[in-house]
């Protein structure tokens, strides 16, 4: 179980952890809006019908290893005066992955959102939407907070491009005399044709059918030195030099950046999650 993290619901503390990069949330929290005694509300609510349709659905959609013989077993007894069900058995007996008894420190039942959501909704409507409200709004804050730490990490990786040097792996081709000396109106294609050796015409003469620009298929590591060679090149152009003598001076640098930045790990781990 990762580290957990908090929404306020209400005037009550829920804790939301990921698991298995799902998030789960906790019933126990969730129960006790209601009363102390949270055990035997999260069991009243596992004992009804329709909570062991909702689990049994949800189960056979999300995991191939769940055991419907056992779920039928536990639905034909549900509404009978002594039947009961915990988590835990609930568990052991279908192999399900949707609720998850903890133990320790941070131990209580812990649900997938799906599941809390609709455990919320059975304890109080009301309370159901401002817990959604609220685990949105973490959401949010997540993504911003993701956003922060690819910018850090693109930062260190410019700052290698000035004071590393490494092994030879997926670098642009060397411009020829011939592509040096063309001079082209864009200064997009400068650009398009220092890094990918290439216009963006004769990328979509190539690529009839595939929608978007040349731009759209780049990995990290090219959009990383795209933005490079963009700063690069208003500096040249300040200095008044020649296209051409800043076509080859852009792809130069490309050829070198790329060296770095195919082989970062920081890098590949952002092209791996892209």
């Amino acid at each position: 179980m990762s580290k957990n993290q908090k929404i306020m619901v209400q005037g009550s503390e829920i804790t939301v952890v990921a698991i298995n990069e799902q998030d789960f949330i906790s019933l126990t929290d969730i129960a006790r809006y209601k009363t102390d005694d949270t055990s035997a509300v999260i069991g009243n609510w596992m004992r009804n019908r329709n909570t062991i349709e909702f689990l049994g659905i949800w189960e056979s959609l999300y995991n191939q290893d769940f055991k419907p013989i056992e779920f039928e077993g536990f639905k034909k007894q549900a509404g009978l005066n002594a039947f009961t069900l915990s988590p835990q058995k609930w568990i052991n007996k279908t192999n399900a992955i949707g609720i998850i008894a903890k133990s320790g420190r941070y131990g209580g039942t812990y649900a997938h959102k799906d599941i809390a959501f609709k455990f919320a909704s059975w304890i109080s409507v009301e309370f159901e939407l401002y817990i959604v409200k609220e685990f949105q709004r973490l959401k949010e804050i997540e993504q911003k907070q993701f956003g922060w730490t690819v910018k850090r990490e693109l930062a260190k990786i410019n700052y290698r491009i000035h004071t590393d040097s490494i092994k030879e792996n997926l670098i642009p081709p060397e411009l020829s005399k011939q592509q040096v000396n063309l001079v082209y109106a864009s200064e997009a294609d400068i650009l398009n044709m220092a890094l990918f050796g290439k216009t963006a015409k004769q990328w979509r003469d190539e690529n009839p059918d595939e929608k978007g620009n040349i731009r759209d298929f780049a990995n990290v590591s090219q959009l990383v030195c795209l933005a490079n060679l963009e700063n690069l090149n208003a500096h040249l152009i300040q200095q008044n030099l020649p296209q051409a003598e800043r076509l080859k001076l852009l792809n130069n640098t490309a050829i070198q950046q790329m060296r770095l930045l195919t082989q970062d790990n920081r890098i590949k781990k952002l092209e791996e999650e892209d």
